[in-house]
């Protein structure tokens, strides 16, 4: 995937630039201490075409608190990037800022497009040309905040991109190991591959990078991608630690799957409940495996388990859960038939007939609960995309949609489908909006 990132001084409009490109689509922002500060990664689709978006901190001179760390930030985010936005103040005059980050950038030999922000009218416009004397030929001038250049900053963006329309049968099944670090997904790598391929240590944090390696399974090719360790908030001290949760989380956005990795000896951490919600935000399947199980020898304690990630991840309990050891390869064989089915039923397309026979079933069951005098009606069903599946619901008024209903339907809607280790989108819409 073609990689972009938005390089430039602090409020030149970089941060509103990137909302305005990712749009409507959920986006990883990072609310960690310092990893805002730095970058923030997201992944645009334009016209079935698809890229990665980098945003980074403000490069700023004389910012001695942080101003070693963001540049060692920003010069990751140059170093991966395919081409670099980068964005000036078409209300400002150049400053020394500007001039040191436009050196850094010659250096690197990037393909380099001046972003004019803030270019609010036609008449800024005519003013663009003092900007050439950075030294870059492509210079386009935008407004972020009144959307105005943007869909050709799009087209450049894209012209070299191909659609990413692929269809169902060309697929590959791509599964990432997700988890905090030592939880063992380099073992688990190993153990799947029956070989060495991944450095197994000890030491928290040996991979600090996402790998991928195509293997085949029963006859079919699958990408397996073992991921950096992810700490929790306030531990990322070094910044390539923070390089490889961000190219951790760019795994995550890749893949169809995501098996989350729980060390059975130190038990749920809330951690790990925090990465499982990162890849259900991002709309991925979902597979729960407790590695280590060779170190759990109580019986009693064996029991508890399914009880334990049933209450500690109950915003998860549709994703099937397997426990083994990657050191033995103690029922290791379990793993990849979950991913699997977790992957079809992420897919799948439900026909529109059986969705309603269901569904007014489940109303005639249990009628929807009355506000002020007026009853929910769902009038007609369907699922509009997989990947996850999404269903759109026709009712009179949205507004009289209560969540504990919607979390009813859903349980329907599992007792009847497939759905086990993939999450579901509901959308409501009132009839008179089709």
């Amino acid at each position: 995937m073609k990689t972009v990132c938005l390089i430039g001084r602090p409020n030149t409009g970089k941060s509103s630039l990137f909302n305005r490109l990712i749009g409507e689509k959920k986006a990883i922002i990072m609310d960690m201490p310092g990893i805002t500060r730095d970058r923030i990664y997201s992944v645009v689709t334009y016209k079935n075409r698809s890229f990665s978006l980098i945003d980074t901190g403000g490069l700023e001179l004389g910012n001695d608190n942080f101003q070693e760390d963001i540049l060692m930030q920003a010069t990751f985010a140059i170093e991966e990037a395919d081409l670099v936005l980068f964005i000036v103040d078409g209300k400002s005059e150049l400053n020394q800022s500007d001039y040191m980050i436009r050196d850094l950038l010659k250096k690197t030999q990037k393909e380099v497009i001046v972003v004019i922000n803030k270019m609010d009218n036609a008449k800024r416009e005519e003013d663009i040309y003092r900007f050439y004397e950075l030294g870059f030929a492509n210079i386009m001038p935008i407004s972020a905040t009144h959307n105005r250049g943007i869909t050709n900053l799009l087209d450049v963006i894209t012209k070299d991109v191909k659609e990413n329309v692929l269809k169902e049968e060309e697929r590959i099944c791509r599964f990432s190991f997700i988890g905090r670090p030592n939880v063992g997904k380099s073992s688990l790598v190993n153990a799947v591959l029956n070989e060495e391929r991944a450095i197994v240590s000890d030491v928290a944090g040996t991979t600090r990078d996402a790998t991928d390696t195509k293997f085949t399974y029963h006859g079919k090719d699958y990408i397996m991608v073992d991921t950096a360790g992810m700490r929790k908030k306030g531990k990322i001290y070094e910044s390539v630690e923070k390089y490889s949760l961000l190219r951790s989380l760019k795994a995550i956005e890749d893949s169809d799957v995501c098996v989350l990795v729980i060390d059975a000896l130190e038990g749920i951490t809330l951690h790990d409940k925090h990465i499982a919600g990162l890849a259900l935000d991002l709309g991925k399947a979902l597979v729960i495996c407790v590695n280590k199980w060779d170190t759990v020898t109580s019986e009693e304690e064996k029991k508890l388990w399914p009880e334990k990630i049933k209450y500690e991840l109950q915003f998860a309990t549709f994703a099937p859960v397997v426990f083994l050891s990657a050191l033995t390869k103690k029922r290791i064989h379990l793993l990849m038939p979950e991913v699997i089915k977790a992957y079809e039923n992420h897919g799948q397309m439900i026909k529109t007939s059986l969705l309603n026979n269901v569904i007014h079933e489940a109303v005639e069951l249990h009628e929807p609960p009355s506000y002020k005098g007026k009853r929910l009606k769902i009038y007609f069903v369907n699922e509009e995309e997989a990947r996850p599946p999404k269903f759109v619901f026709y009712v009179n008024d949205k507004g009289l949609v209560h969540f504990s209903y919607q979390r009813y339907l859903e349980n329907k809607l599992r007792e009847n489908f497939s759905l086990e280790g993939t999450p579901v989108i509901f959308k409501f819409k009132n009839r008179s909006e089709e």
